[in-house]
Order: C-alpha cells, then sequence, then structure tokens
C-alpha cells in the first residue's frame, strides 16, 4: 500500500500542474488576436526610400498569450537591410476605449521610447497606425504596418508612411509563413 501512495503522489506531482494550467476562455474581443498565436517566419524586401535600405528582411516571430489570457506577447528577431533588430510587443483590446492596442520596445537605437499604436482589426487585416514614427533619423508624420491574413498559416505585411493619413506610400513588405 506504502509504494502505491508513493506512485500515486509522484504522479500527482508530474502531471497536476498540466490539469491546473488556466484554461479561462479569451474575450470575444480579444479571439481574433489568436491568429498570430504560433512561431512565424517572415521574408520580404524594403524599397529604397529616405526612410528605409533597399534590400530583403527577414524575422523570427514567437507569439503566445500572457498567463492571464489578457495579452498577447511577441517576441521577434529581425535581420533589416540596415543590420539586426529585437523587439517584445505586446497586444490587446481596451475595454474602456473600446480598441485594440500595440505596445513595443525595440532594440535598435538605444534610448528609443516604446512604439504605442492603436491597432484596428478588420476581418482579415490588422493595422498598427502611428504618429511622428521614427526610422533612420527621420519623423513620419504617419507610420503604420498592415498585416493581411490570408489563412491560418499566411499573413503578408506591409509597411507604409503618409504626411496626411490619406495617401500612403509603401516602404517594404513581405509575407509570413507559419511554422508547423
Amino acid at each position: 500500500m506504502t509504494q502505491l501512495v508513493k506512485v500515486a503522489f509522484i504522479w500527482i506531482l508530474l502531471f497536476a500542474p498540466a490539469f491546473a494550467a488556466d484554461t479561462t476562455p479569451l474575450s470575444p474581443n480579444l479571439q481574433p488576436l489568436s491568429r498570430a498565436v504560433g512561431k512565424w517566419v517572415y521574408h520580404g524586401e524594403n524599397l529604397q526610400t529616405a526612410y528605409t535600405k533597399a534590400g530583403k528582411w527577414s524575422w523570427e516571430v514567437d507569439c503566445d498569450w500572457s498567463a492571464n489570457h489578457v495579452y498577447l506577447l511577441c517576441s521577434f528577431v529581425m535581420q533589416w537591410p540596415e543590420g539586426a533588430d529585437h523587439s517584445i510587443s505586446i497586444s490587446t483590446y481596451n475595454e474602456v476605449d473600446k480598441a485594440y492596442w500595440h505596445y513595443e520596445v525595440l532594440d535598435d537605437e538605444k534610448g528609443n521610447k516604446p512604439v504605442v499604436s492603436r491597432m484596428t482589426i478588420v476581418g482579415d487585416t490588422w493595422t498598427d497606425a502611428s504618429q511622428n514614427a521614427d526610422a533612420n533619423g527621420k519623423t513620419a508624420p504617419h507610420y503604420r504596418v498592415v498585416y493581411e491574413y490570408a489563412s491560418s498559416t499566411r499573413v503578408g505585411v506591409k509597411f507604409e508612411i503618409s504626411k496626411d493619413a490619406i495617401h500612403w506610400t509603401t516602404l517594404g513588405q513581405g509575407e509570413g509563413i507559419k511554422q508547423p
């Protein structure tokens, strides 16, 4: 009997955490963010502009939910034509202003402030829009990153700037593929 108790105790220690994992369902407003959960590899190309250097780029992105299922956390390793960058982002839905928000901290230029952008999600299109974004020492009045989900495993991405938030100029674009 003592041996059976020991085996049961060991089993509980090994497997109880799996049964105790938070299974809180996502609120309906957070559910669209689930599309990004997983490991993604992106490849694309930038155009030569005042804000970007022409050339190919790649990203490795790993996204998952925070323990409380309120924040989508993503870690980026990016190889740009200008050099390597790393960032961490947090995306969520704010019940007070009824809007999605995206917060990102980049290591490309030491001392830079975090990027805070209001994000819209309309169908398969996610748009992160910022004002007065800095790129290569120049300030763009309006900057946005647009993600177009073609499926649960494929997403297009493009980077755009604008002086008036009406007419947009593409800086670069690419595609992300979800990894198995």
